[in-house]
């Protein structure tokens, strides 16, 4: 088990290694989904560009990397006592959020969401900023 797995938009990729770092100098440990590049045929670019050639992929559903990735990230998942959600996200972090509610996790939400929505009532706490969430641990 792991203390935290950090979901977010890979393109917020800067925060979520910020936030896993601070983590772990605090002595939890982290499952941070940006781990893996978006593009591993080109690991160092910057996020915006490895998530263009990511969405320029003609056939996802079949590609063995995003299958693998998908393990990976569903069993982060599984195996985190907690789970942050940390914001901006899109479609599928959300999907996450739902899987790991339905999972029993505890969830964190860091950020503002854009807009109201009640399902953002499945998280357990919620804070403004990385800094406020860091202050509890």
């Amino acid at each position: 088990m792991t203390d935290y797995t950090i979901i977010s938009k890979f393109r917020n990729k800067e925060n979520c290694d910020l936030l896993a770092k601070k983590l772990e100098e605090k002595g939890k440990s982290c499952y941070n989904f940006c781990n893996k590049p978006a593009d591993p045929n080109n690991p160092e670019a910057h996020p915006e560009e490895q998530m263009r050639v990511f969405e320029e992929t003609k056939d996802f559903f079949n590609n063995e990397y995003f299958k693998k990735v998908f393990k990976e990230d569903l069993a982060g998942l599984k195996n985190a006592n907690t789970v942050i959600m940390l914001l901006p996200a899109g479609n599928s972090v959300h999907i996450e959020a739902g899987i790991a509610y339905g999972l029993g996790k505890k969830l964190v939400l860091i950020g503002e969401p854009e807009k109201p929505d009640s399902l953002y009532l499945i998280f357990h706490k919620r804070y403004k900023d990385i800094d406020e969430f860091l202050k509890t641990i």
